[in-house]
């Protein structure tokens, strides 16, 4: 079997930046690896194109521009946002507006943004939402561990289901 639509891929993998030898962003090991389904659009295009193809004990190693991760950063995605925006009963929440912490916030339509805490001011607050890998050039390398067949549920749903799995909650 191999990676194509609608297989579930699972994989261990190390994402580096800018190369080989660049620093370690994330690790994720054999004994939990990272499984997805393949071609639901939940992962960069150009990642699934790199691992196209690939079968269990496969290993990859591969580089993805900016273009072709998460974009370049984009100064107008850097905003001041007024302190009262995050006051809950007339109170911000201690620690919640420290310098690098990302706060989870919700635009008038709805779409949920994470925001990077850049600087605070007695003004407001300066949140970076570019993504935190945007503007990077990403080294991964690791191995598929197994391909299987999606269930029609975990195909409704679009992720992948666990033991225990349970959506009553």
């Amino acid at each position: 079997m191999i990676a194509e639509k609608n297989k579930v891929v699972s994989m261990r993998y190390e994402l580096r930046l800018n190369g080989k030898d660049g620093d370690v962003v994330e690790v994720v090991e054999e004994s939990n690896p990272f499984n997805f389904i393949y071609g639901n659009g939940h992962l960069l295009e150009k990642f699934e194109e790199k691992i196209s193809g690939l079968s269990p004990d496969d290993t990859f190693e591969f580089m993805l521009t900016s273009e072709e991760a998460y974009g370049d950063r984009n100064e107008e995605n850097v905003a001041e946002i007024p302190m009262n925006a995050f006051e809950v009963d007339g109170k911000i929440e201690e620690g919640l507006l420290e310098i690098g912490n990302f706060i989870p916030l919700r635009d008038e339509a709805g779409n949920h943004y994470n925001g990077k805490v850049v600087s605070v001011s007695n003004s407001g607050v300066k949140l970076d939402f570019n993504h935190p890998l945007a503007g990077e050039t990403l080294f991964f390398s690791g191995a598929i561990l197994s391909i299987r067949e999606a269930t029609a549920q975990e195909l409704e749903h679009g992720h992948v289901h666990h033991d225990g799995h349970d959506h009553d909650h």
